[in-house]
């Protein structure tokens, strides 16, 4: 089921993304009261502003929709593994302090003069 819905859900972005990049800018409408008006009348008189919009806002609404969804599957599917608990507390407290790095020791004393 997970891997139906990333499918899913990488074909929505894609298909998404395409439909982003087909809209016109906001400035586009300005070109059209010069004449080129006339070549954007593949989806009608109203123009491809309804239908892309439409459209974007319908898959926007499913790709929101799958990630949610992929968010709660991945969720359900982590699993607190209670195994290495006991593990864990057989370690003794002190091995853990113990290091490799040796300790600074705070009783030496910094003196402030400047080698010359």
């Amino acid at each position: 089921m997970e891997n139906f819905i990333l499918i899913f859900h990488f074909l929505i972005a894609v298909v998404l993304i395409g439909l982003v990049l087909l809209q016109q800018g906001k400035g586009a409408e300005a070109g059209a009261s010069f004449g080129s008006g006339a070549s954007q009348t593949v989806f009608g008189s109203s123009g491809s502003w309804n239908f892309f919009s439409k459209a974007t806002a319908v898959l926007s609404t499913v790709f929101f929709a799958t990630s949610i969804s992929l968010a709660v599957v991945a969720k359900n599917k982590t699993v607190v593994d209670s195994d290495l608990l006991p593990e864990l507390e057989a370690i003794p407290f002190e091995a853990l302090q113990e290091s490799d790095v040796p300790a600074v020791n705070e009783s030496t004393e910094e003196t402030s003069e400047v080698p010359q």
